[in-house]
């Protein structure tokens, strides 16, 4: 019979192969819990006569994969050649040489971009030049790595298939869980805000803030405990829950609460932890995964569970958790969710500071996202489900955190209102730093604070709307520095107008001594390593007024957007696969998908476009947005059409326009939604939206 894949899984698989057939590699992203590894194994199943090698971060993970296949009926392969990346590090060129690849598997494949291990890779698919690739992993972007994104470096972006954890849920391929927020911990983000509010100088604002901060203290105390949220919401009392740490102290603190938090469900619970890197090792593991009893039974553990090791019979998970990357914190979810589970699983979200008391709706927007898509692509058929149970323990201490803040930004009002009244009376803002109001504002020292915050070098937040505000009131941001920075400036700009260009030869002096050709160059490289202690915004556009050079590969840039503009000139769009390549070797598909992940600040890898750049790319059909923001954006185009021809957006629920979007619905779901963006309703309004 074979390996029985998943209908998802199955669609995959078929468009991995087309890939591997025309362009010798393909990955699949598809969420934890999904059955990625047996895309894998069928592709071993049937070739049986390719050697195979299989990639993978830890042998547990190859271990836990291959008792999963044989749950399933089938055995193992005489094909497969397992191999850690690590091992795959020191092997030398002759044992690389001697896998004899017909085909790579590169499970866990955003792992494979670590410098040492990355290197390993590079070796086997040089010594094996026609080996074919296929990728397996939940997730193509490094996070903490600058954004790299691992299906452009070692697939050339031929993805067969992508599917995020909401569009999981949606289609019910994972189960829509049950979430619980909670806080633990409180006290040292209630020390954070005392220490905002002491630093306060105005007895008056200081004052109210305190009483601000007293309401939440109060509240919080007052709220029920991890004890009653655990008993409340933990479903099934005799189950199995795997409890995420963030380090092993932090283990040992959750750990010993556990007589406290869960003796009500089950004072004969049985606590189990992991500290090793390999699972293997653990013998409270394996008594973990054998355990059948009738007790609720807790495994504490802190990342080693996050990629690729799955427990069959989980209930759920519990997550005590600082800030943490995406990746992880999908995978900790990951852990309770599993294609094919009936039974709902329950996931606790226990964060220690007000800031990510709502990572979920990241999750949220996802799923929103995919109900959205399969709408618009009249695949309603697809949606199982558009919404999960999010139970928020949080929500009275979350509404006085809110007015907190509010109030901590009614006294930037205040010295505001000041800084316009002395603006008003001197016609400037060059107040001395010791200057204070009648009222007893030390108003220049704020001034003085405004401007750290506005660089970067001061904790805090300035809205774009507050920078506005205080630019219409003669606010001078520069200080010495900037100051000097447009000195030379200016002698620059003086040279584009004697010599119409900024072409600066790095030795080049001024009559007057200054070493123009040197701070040009140093201009450069600050770009180029996306520096923001030498460039900003602000001054990146000011030099592009002035014809700056970035790069002496502007001529490559060139070469690529005339190669785009052919394109669009034989087809209307630039709407081309990742992976195609013009007549000439113009590698034009991957071109554009990094110029979207750059103007869309997904990638540092590359430097920014100008605004010119940007403009000649939109006159030829360029859409930046995901395929979600393209799909609103054709249907909403088909609004304007039907709006030009009609006068109005009473558009009947059944309307189809002649290329296929399904407007009636469309208009009928934008009124619906609860979370559209203002910049979206202003679009509507503007073509006579009745909601």
């Amino acid at each position: 019979m074979g390996i029985q894949l998943f209908e998802h899984n199955m669609d995959a698989y078929k468009s991995a192969l087309k890939l591997m057939e025309l362009k010798g590699k393909a990955a699949v992203i598809h969420p934890t819990g999904t059955g990625k590894s047996f895309i894998g194994f069928k592709l071993a199943e049937e070739h049986p006569n390719s050697n195979i090698v299989w990639l993978t971060p830890s042998d547990y993970i190859v271990k836990t994969q291959l008792e999963n296949l044989k749950k399933e009926g089938c055995g193992g392969f005489d094909n497969i050649r397992f191999i850690t990346y690590a091992k795959l590090m020191i092997m030398s060129d002759a044992d690389i040489s001697g896998l004899d690849a017909d085909i790579a598997v590169l499970d866990e494949f955003h792992r494979a971009g670590a410098k040492s291990w990355s290197a390993g890779i590079k070796k086997l698919t040089n010594t094996h030049p026609q080996m074919k690739l296929l990728g397996l992993s939940a997730t193509n972007i490094r996070y903490l790595d600058n954004q790299r994104n691992m299906a452009d470096e070692l697939f050339d972006g031929n993805i067969a298939s992508e599917m995020t954890l909401g569009e999981a849920i949606v289609r019910r391929i994972l189960s829509p869980p049950k979430y619980v927020i909670s806080v633990y911990g409180y006290r040292d983000e209630l020390r954070k805000y005392e220490e905002r509010v002491d630093r306060i100088v105005n007895t008056a604002i200081r004052d109210r803030n305190k009483r601000e901060l007293e309401r939440l203290s109060r509240a919080l105390e007052m709220a029920d405990g991890l004890d009653k949220v655990f008993e409340r919401n933990m479903e099934n009392r005799t189950g199995k829950y795997i409890v995420f740490c963030s380090g092993r102290d932090n283990m040992e603190e959750m750990a010993g609460h556990a007589p406290e938090w869960f003796g009500g469900i089950d004072g004969g619970m049985h606590i189990y932890k992991v500290y090793s890197e390999d699972p293997s090792t653990s013998k409270d593991f394996a008594s973990f995964k054998a355990d059948k009893s009738n007790h609720l039974r807790l495994l504490f553990c802190i990342d080693m569970l996050n990629e690729g090791v799955h427990v069959s019979d989980i209930d759920g998970v519990i997550m005590f958790r600082p800030t943490v990357s995406p990746i992880i914190y999908k995978q900790q979810i990951g852990r309770a969710l599993a294609a094919g589970k009936k039974d709902r699983p329950v996931i606790f979200d226990v964060v220690n500071n007000f800031d990510n008391l709502y990572s979920i709706s990241a999750i949220q927007d996802e799923i929103n996202l995919a109900v959205s898509y399969y709408l618009d692509r009249g695949e309603a058929n697809k949606i199982g489900v558009s919404s999960f149970e999010i139970i928020d323990e949080t929500c009275d201490c979350r509404k006085l955190f809110e007015s907190l803040e509010r109030s901590l930004s009614a006294a930037w009002e205040i010295y505001f209102r000041a800084a316009k009244s002395y603006y008003i009376e001197h016609g400037n803002l060059n107040i001395p730093t010791r200057y204070v109001t009648e009222s007893g504002l030390t108003l220049g020292a704020w001034i003085v604070t405004q401007r750290r915050v506005y660089a970067g070098r001061s904790p805090g937040n300035l809205s774009e709307a507050q920078i506005e505000r205080l630019n219409k009131i003669g606010m001078r941001w520069e200080n010495v520095k900037e100051l000097k920075w447009l000195a030379a400036y200016e002698r620059a700009r003086e040279y584009f107008e004697t010599y119409g260009n900024l072409d600066v030869k790095a030795d080049y002096i001024c009559d007057d001594g200054f070493r123009l050709g040197a701070w040009i160059t140093n201009n450069r490289t600050a770009y180029i390593n996306n520096s923001n202690s030498l460039l900003n915004d602000k001054r990146v556009k000011l030099l592009n007024e002035i014809g700056m050079i970035w790069s002496k590969n502007n001529s490559l840039w060139e070469r690529n957007f005339a190669e785009a503009k052919k394109y669009y000139e034989a087809n209307g769009n630039l709407n081309m696969p990742h992976g195609y390549v013009t007549k000439s070797g113009v590698k034009l598909g991957a071109w554009i998908d990094k110029l979207k992940q750059i103007k869309n600040g997904n990638t540092n890898a590359g430097a920014k476009l100008s605004d010119e750049q940007i403009s000649r790319l939109e006159d030829i059909g360029m859409e930046w947005g995901t395929k979600y923001e393209i799909q609103w954006r054709k249907s909403y185009m088909a609004a304007c059409e039907y709006y030009r021809e009609n006068g109005d957006l009473n558009v009947p629920a059944a309307y189809k326009t002649k290329s296929g979007i399904l407007l009636g619905k469309w208009i009928r779901r934008q009124r619906s939604c609860k979370k559209l963006d203002a910049e979206r309703i202003q679009s509507l309004d503007r073509i006579g939206m009745t909601w």
